[in-house]
């Protein structure tokens, strides 16, 4: 065995060889520098300018280069921009990284400096309980250019830069509200003269018109300025931010600005008042007053104890980087916070990857990849980002092309703190990606959503999602019958929210097809494996524990009310003639059994008084064991349009551990003598789903 002095020689050795293609970022370095170690760069772009001076001399070294950035904060008052000449090669790549044990920053806000809230008029506004508690800071001294304030968002809402937000300690504060953060009011009406059906035997208000709120607390408001409200105005899986236009204290009246949202105003519906300078009343709040451009705080500790906490305002209205038609670099051991924006954008390249890094307090996604090959995000924790946690794109559904996109081993919570819905954890759209051993929790909506085919969804640990919305899934899908071939796969599903409609585990929604569910581990989920009218999914090898209930089918497909028969008769034939039908059967034969319904490819087609519906048929539920209630069929379905086999729904399974005190998927595994295992049951590798941080951990490595 080697001594340490051997040993140390190796290390500096190897520190020699490499330090002639490596480069050094310190932001008290100088551009004017050489970028080694001794007298590094000051910043990103001088470090890239020297990459492409390196490689046009044809001197990028086997192996690649490594630039280094060095402890403090890189801030960024524009996107960080890598273009194809930036990339590294397969056995040269580009690798970015941060100092190991050290906390480096990709920074797109900037320090607040709080004082005391002295002015009277202000004073006068608040409650007398914010005396000697509410602070400002004049953010004016920042230089940023004059603001708006809060920005139009939500369900069908185009992704734009999010409003500044305030971050005390990493951690964002609260905009003042009425009812205050946990609470919603109820819309209690709107003008009966705006009613319209909504398609499903409900009445809504016309966005233009308002609705009605009850009681007087706005009477206690000097202005609604600036004042905003968010609502599931209609549906509680569809959230809007609508600005206040006009507001009738004497009618209890509010009236939004355009752009309206989508559908209409429901009585009984959720919503809640914002940015309100009276509302600011408790411990954690603040109020932007975008015309004084001022902040007005009261922290969640004492006045001096917050004077301690580092205070970020975001600026940054866009991503802090963006690399276009990139490859082989790598980004590691970073953080990145802060903006208005995307953390990161990756569009086109391949064999990128974003690692070990965290990615907090993010307007928008925390990384949105488009198009391109290969790319990773693994060993990640991504925290509360204002829309979606990572976006992937890519494939291509006209031939079934993958594209070997992946998310592992990363740490996912608090996002959609402001979209709410649609805006997951980790969204797929195209052909051929991977998510596996990743942790996902405290979502308002869904945690995994996936369109396009060919995706694994495996070895996940999901819950505490769905926690303000309803008619969700923790992995989430629907309304076309071409999405074939993905795979849910020894997920842990466990502990999810829902109000209204409820919540689902796995939800098929619409109609989608094809779905293999496989070996996951469901636990205290309202409604586990829901297939809402579809066909040719396998639900196998599930352990379903406190679920109510384990397995749901419906027909809606079979449903002769407009609505539904629009979805299947015009919505779902469009989207199988949006796909190559020959490519198409042959990769998933199980589709010619829509033949009977719409009629087969190129023949004439079945439609008006020839066509009836698709039922939900060829479903298979086999070898799944089951504590608590087992099945609901219904809304035209019946029980024989299912395939059960070799259930275990009435004996006990006997578990690891008992069900009382089950919490971790090792809880669920079956003991040897489980009368499961003579059905066919297959071991469920309980010890690798979640988090493998391990793995991440050896690739960090030390500094040179």
């Amino acid at each position: 065995m080697p001594s340490r002095t051997s040993l140390g020689i190796v290390v500096f050795a190897a520190w020699v060889a490499s330090a002639a293609g490596d480069f050094f970022v310190d932001p008290k370095g100088s551009d004017a520098s050489d970028g080694s170690r001794a007298t590094p760069f000051a910043t990103l772009e001088r470090a890239r300018t020297a990459v492409r001076q390196q490689k046009a001399g044809g001197r990028l070294p086997p192996g690649g280069v490594t630039v280094w950035l060095s402890a403090g904060d890189h801030v960024r008052t524009n996107t960080f921009e890598l273009v194809a000449e930036d990339s590294g090669t397969e056995t040269s790549p580009v690798v970015w990284r941060g100092a190991a044990g050290q906390e480096v920053r990709i920074l797109g806000g900037r320090s607040l400096s709080f004082v005391p809230l002295t002015d009277p008029e202000v004073l006068g506004r608040l409650d007398a309980s914010a005396n000697g508690r509410v602070m400002v800071a004049d953010v004016r001294a920042l230089g940023m250019p004059a603001s708006d304030g809060l920005v139009s968002r939500g369900f069908g809402r185009p992704t734009v830069p999010a409003h500044h937000e305030l971050f005390i300690g990493g951690r964002p504060m609260t905009l003042a509200r009425w009812p205050n953060e946990g609470a919603f009011e109820t819309i209690a009406g709107f003008p009966e003269s705006t009613g319209k059906g909504d398609d499903h035997g409900g009445k809504i208000g016309a966005l233009e018109d308002g609705f009605y709120y009850a009681g007087d607390r706005p009477r206690r408001w000097r202005s609604a300025t600036g004042a905003w409200v968010h609502g599931y105005w209609s549906w509680d899986w569809a959230n809007s931010y609508e600005r206040i236009a006009s507001l009738d204290l004497d009618r209890r009246w509010v009236r939004t600005a355009a752009p309206h949202g989508l559908y209409g105003f429901r009585k009984g519906q959720r919503f809640y008042f914002l940015n309100i300078l009276e509302e600011l009343d408790q411990p954690g709040e603040w109020y932007f007053d975008a015309g004084a451009m001022k902040v007005y705080f009261w922290p969640p500790r004492s006045v001096r104890q917050a004077m301690t906490q580092e205070a970020l305002f975001s600026i940054l209205d866009g991503p802090l980087m963006r690399m276009s038609d990139v490859s082989h670099v790598s980004f590691l051991d970073m953080t990145w916070e802060a903006t208005r924006g995307t953390g990161i954008e990756i569009r086109g390249g391949m064999s990128n990857r974003i690692a070990g890094c965290v990615i907090r307090n993010i307007g928008n996604h925390g990384v949105d990849v488009s198009g391109g090959k290969g790319h990773v995000v693994a060993g990640c924790d991504v925290r509360d980002t204002g829309d979606g946690g990572v976006n992937l794109t890519g494939g291509d559904r006209a031939t079934l092309t993958p594209a070997g996109h992946r998310v592992e081993n990363c740490l996912f919570e608090r996002q959609g703190r402001w979209s709410k819905c649609y805006v997951p954890a980790i969204h797929l759209q195209g052909v051929g990606m991977r998510v596996t051993q990743n942790l996902i929790r405290e979502h308002p909506h869904c945690g995994i959503l996936y369109w396009g085919n060919d995706h694994v969804m495996e070895l996940n640990e999901i819950h505490h999602v769905a926690l303000e919305t309803g008619d969700v899934g923790a992995i989430y899908t629907g309304r076309d019958y071409t999405f074939r071939g993905n795979r849910i796969r020894h997920n842990y599903i466990h502990d999810i929210g829902g109000v209204g409609m409820g919540s689902m585990g796995a939800y098929m929604d619409d109609c989608v097809s094809g779905t293999e569910i496989f070996g996951n581990i469901f636990y205290k989920v309202q409604r586990a494996a829901f297939l809402g009218g579809g066909r040719d999914h396998r639900v196998e090898n599930n352990v379903f524990v406190d679920c109510n209930h384990a397995v749901e089918l419906d027909g809606r497909g079979l449903d002769r009310s407009p609505v539904w028969r629009s979805m299947v008769e015009k919505t779902m034939r469009d989207r199988l003639g949006d796909v190559p039908a020959a490519l198409f059967r042959e990769r998933y034969p199980e589709m010619k059994g829509l033949d009977a319904y719409y009629g087969p490819p190129g023949g004439p087609a079945k439609v008006g008084d020839t066509f009836h519906g698709v039922p939900p048929e060829n479903n298979r539920v086999a070898r799944n064991v089951c504590v608590g209630k087992w099945l609901r069929v219904g809304w035209n379905a019946t029980q024989d349009m299912l395939i059960l086999e070799s259930n275990l729904t009435t004996e006990d399974p006997h578990f690891a551990a008992p069900i009382s005190n089950g919490r971790r998927a090792a809880d669920f595994a079956l003991r040897e003598d489980s009368p499961a295992w003579k059905l066919g049951f297959e071991r469920i590798p309980v010890e690798r789903i979640g988090l493998q941080r391990g793995e991440i951990q050896r690739e960090k490595g030390a500094n040179p």
